[in-house]
């Protein structure tokens, strides 16, 4: 699970980058209406630096605090995935895990194949799934994220 490279070329395809963007307006909205309380900001494909061995990048990430490198090196709050044909195995298994092990409070796993959202939040240091769109990013902001919203 550690250290191993995946090629996942070509870029995503058009259905997935307009979702990714429904998903990153969606979060942009919920945030603006929080006017100062969050202190959290969304990235697009940006490197996450887990460790030596290990990143990856997730669709769509919320990353909450100080932050000023030009890559994460500490878990974001909240990771979306955007599933597809190819990557769903590695979406649904290696990612799951790997965002569980090292404390990513939610993963949102979006199938395209399915036209399905599933929300995951961190208890325990275990994933459980959650019919939710609410999350508690920080001590002093909550975004509500209505997915009804999100068409792919």
């Amino acid at each position: 699970m550690y250290g191993i490279p995946y090629a996942l070329s070509p870029s995503p395809n058009r259905k997935h980058q307009l979702t990714g963007r429904r998903f990153m307006r969606l979060m942009e909205d919920s945030l603006i209406n929080q006017k100062g309380v969050c202190n959290c900001d969304i990235y697009y494909e940006l490197d996450w630096i887990v460790n030596e061995t290990t990143v990856v990048r997730p669709d769509v990430m919320i990353v909450c605090g100080k932050f000023e490198e030009d890559f994460l090196r500490f878990p974001p709050v909240l990771i979306v995935e955007i599933a597809s044909k190819k990557t769903h195995l590695i979406d649904r298994n290696v990612k799951f895990n790997l965002y569980q092990n090292n404390g990513v409070k939610y993963y949102v796993l979006a199938d395209m194949q399915k036209n399905s959202i599933d929300v995951f939040t961190l208890e325990n240091n275990r994933y459980h799934e959650l019919n939710t769109t609410t999350f508690q990013l920080t001590a002093s902001c909550t975004i509500e994220l209505n997915f009804e919203t999100m068409r792919y």
